[in-house]
């Protein structure tokens, strides 16, 4: 694995910084008051490409690969990972689409999601459904040409603006993917406020009462569902949320060394206080290893290696639960002043612990990832019992 950028990344990751330091970092603590993502930002945003990221250019993508889609969602995750999280979800539906949709479903949505024509979110959630997603309790029920879902969904990212939802429900009791347009008859869309963090994010809840979808609608088989079609989706967001830990705690970082650099206690900067130093240390150290982990999945992911789905969640589980350490440690640096909106650390503080539920919990990592490394063990094992039992045929 070549660690270093390629000339065409480095430039895409210039371009990334530049736009996020000029259209994102300076708006995102008065959008996350306000709770609102401006229609502007969502325009320039898909104007650069970056809602088809990484769908083929078939569609109308820029079919960037897997590092260079996660510098990105590094940037804009430095800015404000409320937007960070409209490319995860948007990009979530785009990719289960691309891979488990029908060749008219492709040729129809995949070139409206990668212009940003429409928006896109994801809606697996449920009030009594989180962790245990196979468990979904909305249902959908075939009628003639039509299914018609009833049910609630929520926590969806975007769902106060999307134009179409990925749907999980159950269908003959099996748990089945299905696309619905916002303007269905029958689904009603009820905004949520007051999150603990990406505010900006338009959450909604989704009711589903008696709504009716084209037979169509309905992406893959029957069954197909989680183990399938959530499940593609979701290593995917898990691999943005990853990256976006990684732009939290990046600006964490630069925040803790600006700010340590400015102010003085005890007549000296707080950067001469060895405590201070030895926090930044920390900092530093945890954020390289982070995006490391996020490089060995995107690698991973480019080279098709099935083993990227497991790298993809150790490095969401590392670089959620580190970017939730050293935000902590941002506003203690920062004192009764990281306690105030007036300094972004206490919107970051907020905004990690987000990242340690979304897109499978810290605890859901922690089961999958014990479980593979109890599986190579055994792998591992069999493999050497089979070696002796070769060697001793020779």
């Amino acid at each position: 694995m070549k660690l270093e950028l390629s000339a065409e990344q480095k430039n895409y990751q210039a371009e990334f910084r530049a736009f996020v330091n000029e259209e994102i970092s300076p708006n995102a603590g008065e959008w996350d008051k306000k709770e609102f993502t401006p229609k502007e930002l969502i325009t320039k945003i898909a104007e650069r490409g970056f809602l088809g990221a990484i769908l083929p250019q078939e569609y109308g993508g820029k079919a960037m690969d897997m590092i260079t889609y996660g510098i990105l969602n590094e940037e804009i995750g430095r800015g404000c990972s409320s937007i960070r999280s409209l490319l995860t979800v948007h990009n979530m539906v785009s990719q289960a689409l691309c891979k488990w949709g029908n060749k008219s479903q492709k040729e129809y949505w995949l070139p409206k999601l990668a212009s940003g024509e429409i928006i896109a979110a994801f809606a697996l959630s449920e009030p009594n459904v989180g962790s245990d997603a196979k468990s979904v309790e909305t249902t959908a029920t075939l009628d003639g040409d039509a299914y018609v879902l009833n049910g609630q969904k929520k926590w969806i990212t975007y769902g106060q603006i999307a134009d179409v939802f990925l749907v999980f429900a159950k269908c003959e009791g099996k748990p089945t993917a299905f696309l619905v347009e916002k303007n269905s008859p029958g689904l009603y869309v009820k905004p949520m406020c007051g999150i603990l963090g990406i505010r900006a994010s338009m959450t909604a809840e989704l009711h589903f009462d008696n709504c009716r979808i084209p037979v169509e609608n309905k992406i893959g088989k029957l069954g197909f569902g989680f183990s399938y079609i959530a499940s593609y989706a979701l290593d995917y967001g898990r691999y943005s949320v990853a990256w976006g830990s990684v732009g939290i705690a990046q600006a964490c970082l630069s925040a803790c060394i600006k700010y340590t650099s400015e102010r003085k206690q005890f007549g000296v900067y707080l950067k001469e206080h060895q405590l201070i130093r030895q926090k930044i240390t920390q900092m530093i150290a945890n954020v390289k290893a982070a995006r490391l982990l996020c490089y060995q999945a995107g690698y991973l992911k480019d080279i098709n290696n099935l083993n990227s789905i497991t790298e993809t969640s150790i490095a969401k589980y590392f670089a959620s639960t580190v970017a939730t350490k050293i935000a902590n440690d941002a506003v203690q640096i920062h004192g009764g002043n990281g306690c105030s909106s007036e300094y972004p650390v206490e919107r970051y503080l907020r905004d990690s612990k987000i990242m340690e539920i979304i897109e499978g919990s810290t605890q859901i990592q922690e089961i999958t990832i014990a479980e593979s490394g109890y599986q190579d063990y055994l792998f591992s094992s069999v493999s050497k019992i089979a070696e002796k039992k070769l060697a001793g045929r020779i």
